[in-house]
Order: structure tokens, then sequence, then C-alpha cells
């Protein structure tokens, strides 16, 4: 392990993310690649300055500096900006798309404002988080002026940098020099197989501003067309194309320090991919719902009832939990591999109809997605009476969210199916729904959480945005003001009061459920309480407008894995859902 420079670690507001689909980056306010794994989502990573680990590439200014920075709209390019004290320097960072799966290419360009800049580079490449072996051979230049070498099993080749230096400890250094008004590209390719001919810098910036530019919808329908572009651009950064979208870009970011729940989210959850092609469908077709329904479908009749809830990229069940020998994120510990690999979770089994309905809506079902409704509905009847791990992945019980996802999934996607089978969907919702109704009320007429669990549940507002059951019914109105009066605090929703304690002892307020807060208030008619909460969670944001799992109400600050997919997947339902009122149109929407 090499003894490089360090930059320590920031809280999550002033990382920006870039990403092609097949992998994602973090960089921080100093100009430093500090996450970023190779060739692929869970392959180890590279760069592990995040998690007090080896590797950084980064791209500093020399002389003392404030630091801003900017997408360019609809993108995930993104423009690192500092303000010295003699002058402005930005640099535009972006991993190549579109992008070849075995191969990253991370494009950066420092550019120049009136006066000449200078900014110090460093490369220190640390595959598999430091594990694998040291360069096979020197770094060396080749024709092209530029450094290639073995490390590990990758590829490396740096171009731009022909006057680097290698120092002592094993890293690159160069001190680059930029005129005024000009520019100068650095490109580091990461290659699991030899990498074919060299592209010049430009065409690779050009097919990248092409390939957002063609594949990122303005959503001008939405009340925040902005924020809704960018998480829309969010969500296809972390979805291979053609494949499944993972659940966050990072691992081991903690959702409270030292609480021991450090997460891998590097896998494809089904149930946040439903999420997110529920989301795009409201605006109409569109790719991120087909693919989502690809990758479902592909599982559902693969594995039947043994359906996982979570599966790589790949198609493989995630490996299993291992803890790395590595500082972590302050607070964390360094976790890779996931434990859901075993779970069942029956409110997947709902969720997921509710994308096979949303795609039907659009006439986008296949014969093999009708196949998989049933496999999923046949898994559901067998099933459903069985405790299940549920939406928040706990101890099995017999979850009242879970037996309400099915409700609304069975009851939506009927109208998908064969006139004949419809019937039995609906009367397998009717029974689970007149069960759940004996079982799992409070004295109020809330849900409670399970039939032993009083406690009300921020999951259950979904009940009614997904049309369990309608928003006047009497448990949709308990239920809505049991959670506004239980699990809120300045106007951030808890997804549960754990073990009894103060909201915000145990973990941080959920931003998914703020969204779910909003789109429930729209469903009961209150435009102005959906459009409040919406604009609460999305001012959680840092500068690159993203978005983590957890909100720290108390200190103000994101928790744990970033940035989280399903997060953005409800933001942009609020988004498109909030600019078909009255209100979103009075505010710009068509």
């Amino acid at each position: 392990m090499s003894a490089r420079p360090t930059f320590p670690p920031h809280t999550l507001r002033q990382y920006a993310f870039l990403a092609d689909g097949h992998r994602g980056a973090l960089i921080g306010p100093r100009g430093e690649i500090a996450w970023l794994c190779a060739p692929a989502w869970d392959s180890g990573a590279v760069f592990a300055d995040l998690l007090g680990g080896p590797g950084v590439y980064a791209v500093t200014p020399r002389d003392p500096f404030v630091w801003g920075g900017y997408y360019e709209p609809g993108t995930l390019v993104w423009r690192s900006r500092w303000t010295t004290t003699s002058t402005r320097i930005e640099c535009r960072e972006a991993l190549a798309t579109p992008a070849d799966p075995h191969r990253v290419t991370l494009l950066r360009r420092v550019e120049a404002g009136e006066h000449r800049v200078v900014v110090d580079v460093v490369l220190d490449v640390a595959p598999d988080f430091g594990r694998a072996s040291p360069s096979l051979g020197r770094p060396e230049r080749d024709g092209a002026a530029a450094w290639t070498w073995r490390c590990g099993a990758l590829h490396v080749r740096w171009q731009g940098a022909a006057h680097a230096r290698r120092t002592r400890d094993g890293s690159l250094r160069l001190r680059l020099e930029v005129p005024a008004g000009g520019r100068h590209d650095l490109v580091l390719e990461l290659s699991d197989r030899p990498p074919p001919e060299p592209v010049p810098a430009q065409h690779l910036w050009s097919a990248t501003q092409r390939w957002w530019r063609d594949t990122v919808p303005a959503h001008q329908d939405s009340a925040a067309p902005r924020d809704t572009r960018h998480g829309y651009a969010g969500l296809r950064g972390l979805t291979a194309p053609g494949g499944g979208m993972v659940a966050a870009a990072t691992v081991g970011l903690p959702e409270r320090a030292a609480a021991g729940r450090n997460y891998d989210y590097r896998y494809v959850w089904l149930r946040d991919q439903a999420y997110a092609g529920q989301a795009v469908a409201v605006s109409g077709p569109d790719p991120l719902l087909d693919e989502a329904v690809a990758f479902t479908t592909a599982k559902v009749l693969e594995h039947g009832p043994l359906l996982a809830p979570a599966y790589r990229l790949d198609g493989r069940l995630p490996p299993h939990e291992e803890t790395l020998d590595l500082p972590g994120y302050p607070g964390g510990q360094v976790v890779v591999g996931n434990w859901v690999r075993g779970q069942f979770q029956l409110d997947m089994c709902g969720e997921l109809m509710q994308l096979y309905a949303a795609s039907g809506r659009h006439d986008h079902l296949g014969s093999e997605d009708v196949q998989a409704v049933s496999v999923l509905t046949d898994l559901v009847e067998q099933r459903w009476r069985e405790p299940d791990a549920g939406v928040w992945e706990l101890v099995d019980d017999w979850w009242t969210h879970s037996r309400l996802a099915c409700v609304a999934g069975l009851r939506a996607v009927a109208g998908h199916v064969a006139t004949s089978d419809a019937p039995r969907l609906l009367t397998l919702a009717d029974g689970i729904l007149a069960e759940t109704s004996t079982r799992c009320l409070n004295a109020d007429g809330s849900w409670r959480q399970a039939p032993d669990r009083p406690g009300v549940d921020a999951a259950l507002l979904m009940a009614v945005v997904r049309g369990a059951l309608p928003a006047d019914d009497q448990r949709s109105v308990a239920t809505l003001a049991a959670v506004t009066d239980q699990l809120v605090q300045d106007g951030y929703v808890y997804r549960y009061a754990a073990d009894q304690e103060p909201l915000g002892q145990a973990e941080g307020a959920f931003l998914l459920c703020g969204f779910a807060m909003s789109l429930a208030q729209l469903a009961a008619g209150d435009e102005v309480e959906a459009f409040r909460w919406f604009e609460r969670q999305r001012a959680a944001a840092g500068p690159a407008g993203l978005l983590s799992e957890e909100f720290d109400v108390r200190q103000r600050q994101m928790r744990a894995n970033l940035p989280q997919g399903f997060v953005h997947a409800l933001l942009i339902e609020c988004g498109l859902r909030l600019g078909r009122t009255g209100r979103g149109r009075a505010a710009g929407a068509p």
C-alpha cells in the first residue's frame, strides 16, 4: 500500500457523482476522485480514499482556493470550480459515454480563466482496495506520450501527463500549467483487458455530450424541471444500459456513527428499480421503465419462488458480507457484500406487480412479462401468510406494509392480464386486505407495523399512493394523521420510532419517507402540503443536488450511501405528479 498524499473525507453534501451506468465515482471539493470501483460497480475500489483506503486521483489548485461546482444540465458532467486568490479555474469531469462494460474512461479537462493557472495532479491506482499486486513492471510512456502499465488485473493508460514523474511511494505526480484562456485534457483508462487504440479527448467529450443529450428528457412537465431532470440523469448513471439499476454507488457510509449499520448497495434491488420504473412512467413510456421490466422478468422467470431481493448487475446473487481492514468513512466500517441475499421480502412482489402495471399502461408488456406476473401471483398466494423481512429488511414478521403493497400490486396489474385471470388477482387482493385489516389496525383506525407492533410506519403511507385503498378510507386518514403526529420532526419523516427511542436518537430521517408523505398528501387532495413536503426534502441536497438515504435533522447532514437511487426515484415521481396539479402548472409546468 503506497503512502500517498492524504485527502481527508468531507461531509457527504460536498461530493459530486460521476457515472456511466457500469460504475460510478465520487469527487470531492479538492478535485480528488475519492471513490471508484473498476471495471464494474461491485469490483474492488481502485480509488478508496473516501474510506481511508489507498488510491486517489486528484487535480487540485496550487494556490489557496474556495470551492464550487455545477452539473451541465441534464448530464453527469460535473464542473469543479475553484476561485483562487488570483484567478478562476474549472475542471470538467466525466466518465465517458457510451460506456464499455470492460473499460472505464475518466475524462478531466482543466480550463484556465483570464490568467495562467497551476494545478497539482496526483494519480495512485490501487485495485481491489489495495489488495491487488503492485504494478507488474514500471509505468512506461508509449509512442503517444501516454503512461501505460499493469496494476493487478487491470490495464492502465493515462494520457495528457507525459511530464509526470513517478515518486518513491509509487504514485505519479504532475505540476500542470495551463495558459490564460487555455485548457488541458487528462484521460485515464482502466480496463480488465488490453485497451484499444487511444481516441482523441475531444472525440470522447463530444460523444459523451451527445449521449447525455440524447438520453435525458427535459421533463418540462415537472413542478421542478431542473431537479427532476438531474434526478433522471442520476438514475441513468446508476443503470447499466439495457440492464439493472444499482441501489447506490458506495459502500460502508454509516447511517449512524459507530452504530454498526454499514452496508454495500452496489447491487440491483428489484424493489428500488420498481420505484424508479414507476416514477419515470408518470410522464410516459421510458427506457428506464423498459429496462426495469426486462431485468425483473429475467430474474423472476429464472428463479421463480426463490426470487431474491437483490442481484449483481450480471444477474448473480450478491456475495456474502465481508468486513475489510480499512479505516472506513468516519463513524463507519467497510463492509462489502450484502446479507439480503437470504431474505424473503413479500412487499417486493407487490412493488414488481405495480411496475408491470405501469408498463402495461403504456402498452409495453410482452408475453414473458405477463408470464412473470403469473409467477409473482403464485408466490404471493403461497407465502403472504408467512412472516417476511419487509421493506426495511428487518427481522421476519407479519409486516403490514408488505401485505398492502401486494394488495396494491394485484389490483393494479389485474387490468393487464388475461380477462380470465383477473378475478383471481382481485379475489386474492381482497382476501389479503381483509385479513390485514383484522390483524393490523390500531384502536384509532390507523395501520400498525405488524400485529404485535402497535407503532405506525411511514412506509404505510404508500398504501394510498399505490391504490391499496382510497385516500378517504378511514384507515388511510388515520394513518396519515398518525405518521404526521408520531414520525415527523422539522419537516422530515422517520421510518418508525426505533425501540421507542426519541426521534433522531437511533437513526436519521428517511428522505424516501418525506417524498412518500408528499405523494400521500397529494393523494389526499392537499396540494399545498404536498408541495411543502416536496420542497423540504429536496432542500436536503448539497451543491451537487445529490440525496443520500437518511438526513440527520439536528446536524443538517446527509447520512448513509450516496447517491441513493430510490430517493431520487421518488423525487422524480413527486415532481412529475405535482407538475400536473393546478399549482404545478401555475409554477410553469405545461
